[in-house]
């Protein structure tokens, strides 16, 4: 199994073979906890215009929407997994739109397959990864808005990297230390309202959700997310 570790949109256009888009913060962790409480499907768009445009055509769909971090006006909900974590989304279909996750998503044009990871289900991604025995593993840090590095992002993809090759590292002293490298705008007292501290805490529950996020298309032709487990295989 050859492995690559890429970065950013750039980095998603090169993709090949298995590929994993990861967005630690806070994309990906968001619809972890969204299948986790419930939700059936996750249709991950790239812009916000053809998200309002879907929501328009099924108003019972809810719109989730993230520019800059912040909430997209007239949106549902923002990028926030503190924010729902307690709420029932049982049968719900969501659609998604952020600056870098959802990005890498619609730019992996030469991928065989796709999946996505964060810190939560990394272990869980690996382990997908060992069981399908790809020639060719892509590991995309997506990175702030897509266009700089972010150090969550590389991390969880080293710690994917680590557990195939049998050398696992320990992550969880790592994803602390973000506080300090990488996380630091979850501790800013003026930007709670964007990124709130709990957001940083949820997002690094290493290894919290025994399931993987596959990306297949649905019979209009559209990127829908879904989740994935041994038992529906």
């Amino acid at each position: 199994m050859r492995i690559k570790i890429l970065e950013l949109i750039d980095g998603a256009k090169k993709a090949e073979g298995l590929t994993v888009i990861i967005d630690v913060f806070r994309a990906f962790t968001l619809e972890t906890y969204l299948f986790a409480q419930g939700a059936e499907k996750i249709y991950p768009v790239g812009e916000m215009a053809e998200a309002f445009a879907l929501k328009e055509q099924h108003p019972d769909w809810l719109l989730f929407g993230e520019r800059g971090g912040e909430k997209v006006e007239g949106c549902d909900y923002g990028n926030s997994p503190s924010a729902i974590e307690n709420i029932d989304f049982t049968g719900k279909t969501i659609i998604h739109s952020t600056s870098a996750g959802t990005q890498g998503i619609i730019n992996a044009t030469g991928a065989d397959e796709i999946i996505t990871a964060c810190l939560t289900n990394a272990r869980a991604v690996a382990e997908y990864i060992r069981a399908r025995d790809p020639e060719v593993v892509s590991l995309v840090a997506m990175g702030n808005s897509g266009v700089r590095r972010a150090n969550e992002d590389l991390l969880c993809a080293e710690y994917i990297q680590s557990i195939l090759k049998n050398e696992p590292i320990a992550v969880t002293a790592a994803a602390e230390e973000l506080k300090r490298n990488g996380g630091e705008h979850f501790f800013d007292e003026n930007r709670q309202h964007i990124f709130p501290e709990a957001d940083f805490y949820c997002s690094i529950k290493v290894d919290r959700f025994p399931f993987v996020i596959r990306i297949e298309k649905d019979e209009d032709g559209r990127f829908v997310a879904l989740k994935y487990t041994e038992k529906n295989q």
